[in-house]
């Protein structure tokens, strides 16, 4: 009887067995045709594995979406955009690495080939072109019923090119075209069959008219149409030194050190968003409600406010523009008519990345930048922070007004300043300025609490002479020096720490008196 039990479990567990081995074969056999239908991942195989974040987001606006045939359904639309916006992400990555990865996945058989001659043509001549797009204005003209057809004219995009040969720049071109587009729904992804380029159409003018509060007039900055003479600092609360907008945000924390800043008869401050901090180019929620929160309380006490875009950034090669753009984008455009907003400010001391980043492109960013700011808020100035005078004279024509800041003998402030406006034409703001209280084994003793006292009287009394405009480095002594500010060495950090007029123990040191001309 036991033997017989123990056969039945053995018969019992191989058809159990069986019955197991093909469900899982099944699955597999599913998968594998699932994968054979759809095709690989296009981003593994373009190496674009990002955490939650697009590689490339030009600005794409549909001008016309009506189509007889058949009704184009959001969610068509979605998939639309995304694929076309990856065959150009494709061909610019495929142009200037000069290799053909992806070109299959996102261009018909027909289409690739053109792009194939060119890739291997470049490949021959040591020939290499980085490419991006920066908008896109797709006008809807066929949907098939059937859903697997779609022709767009994509007005007017703006690209922006440089043309290598042998490593060496030849070449950099803007240009603005016109493409007839017509893609084909190919294994559940939209190729493209058919690209042509066209000259570009007319622009159509905006007609949106800005209702600014600070504007520019006879090299000075106006406040509803009168001089403003911005008495300002470079704030940080004091224990969120580099990271205002994180974990430690406090309302009430602000609003004290706001009505401490309006007291000591200061009317402007300036703010510092990092973009890694805020969520690159999709900003996050959370860090939008703090700035808000801010410009309220700076707008209820009275204060004007520079904001610094992009701290800490450094990468302005092609790639990276239109993450950036949207990153700009998203700020600016919601706080256009916040009345706290004195500037924007584009990027604290880009001068510094001249040498290791190439000059030219970190210009062309910044130029660039300056377009897209505009366009989603006409409302505010912009400015530059530059690390010097000298640096401050670069796209000196498309500032409002000019910032430098001013870390030599306080006896060239007068000189650097006028030569500044006598230059440029523009007013010129002296956007950070100070000298540290700490006198210590570090910096040789070289400083102290009255020694800063004495440089903050003298140079406030060139300032009220000269009606300068000026913002000082800063409020708070820091108790905490992030090493990517200064570096990590004690002889490094120990000065950063103590440039406040107010120590970290919120004691008004004798600098304080002088924190301005009253």
């Amino acid at each position: 009887m036991k033997l017989i039990n123990n056969k039945s479990i053995l018969k019992a567990a191989f058809v159990l067995s069986f019955i197991l081995i093909s469900i899982f074969t099944m699955l597999g056999i599913g998968r594998i045709l699932d994968y054979l239908n759809t095709g690989a991942s296009r981003a593994t195989m373009l190496h674009l594995e990002t955490e939650s974040e697009d590689v490339y987001l030009p600005k794409v606006t549909w001008t016309n979406l009506i189509n007889p045939a058949r009704e184009m359904e959001k969610n068509t639309l979605g998939k639309l955009e995304r694929d076309y916006l990856f065959s150009w992400y494709v061909k610019n990555n495929a142009l200037e690495k000069n290799i053909s990865d992806g070109v299959d996945d996102y261009y018909t058989q027909n289409t690739r080939q053109n792009l194939y001659r060119t890739i291997k043509y470049n490949r021959t001549h040591d020939i290499s072109i980085e490419n991006t797009t920066i908008k896109h204005f797709p006008d809807l003209e066929f949907y098939s019923e059937d859903g697997q057809l779609v022709v767009f004219t994509d007005k007017n995009v703006i690209e922006y090119q440089k043309v290598f040969q042998n490593k060496k720049l030849l070449t950099t071109v803007q240009d603005t075209a016109t493409y007839k587009v017509m893609m084909l729904l190919e294994d559940g992804f939209w190729r493209v069959r058919h690209f042509l380029k066209m000259e570009a159409e007319p622009f159509e003018k905006d007609t949106i008219k800005p209702h600014p509060v600070y504007t520019v007039a006879n090299k000075q900055i106006l406040q509803n149409n009168k001089p403003y003479t911005i008495k300002g600092i470079n704030y940080y609360p004091k224990n969120s030194a580099w990271d205002t907008f994180g974990e430690l945000f406090n309302k009430d924390t602000i609003a004290q050190d706001f009505d401490i800043i309006k007291k000591a008869n200061l009317n402007t401050i300036r703010v510092f968003i990092q973009y890694g901090d805020f969520g690159k180019a999709v900003i996050v929620p959370d860090k939008m409600a703090k700035l808000k929160t801010l410009l309220d309380l700076a707008e209820t006490k009275k204060l004007a406010v520079i904001v610094t875009l992009f701290d800490f950034y450094s990468d302005y090669t092609l790639g990276s523009w239109t993450l950036t753009h949207r990153h700009a984008e998203q700020i600016v455009s919601t706080f256009k008519n916040h009345k706290a907003v004195l500037a924007w400010d584009i990027k604290n001391e880009p001068n510094l990345d001249f040498e290791n980043r190439d000059k030219d492109n970190v210009l062309n960013w910044l130029d660039h930048m300056i377009t897209v700011i505009k366009e989603n808020d006409p409302n505010h100035l912009i400015t530059i922070g530059w690390s010097n005078s000298v640096a401050a004279t670069n796209l000196a024509d498309k500032m409002d007004f000019i910032s430098y800041h001013f870390y030599n003998d306080i006896k060239h402030v007068v000189y650097e300043t006028d030569l500044l406006i006598k230059t440029t034409k523009k007013p010129v703001v002296i956007e950070e300025f100070g000298i540290p209280s700490y006198g210590g084994i570090w910096n040789l003793w070289e400083s102290s609490i009255s020694k800063q006292a004495a440089y903050h009287q003298e140079i406030q009394g060139y300032f009220k002479k000269h009606n300068y405009s000026f913002m000082s480095w800063t409020l708070y002594d820091f108790p905490h020096v992030p090493d990517q500010v200064a570096g990590k060495y004690p002889w490094q950090k120990y000065r950063q720490k103590k440039f406040g007029f107010i120590d970290d123990k919120g004691i008004n040191k004798p600098a304080f008196k002088y924190i301005s001309n009253k």
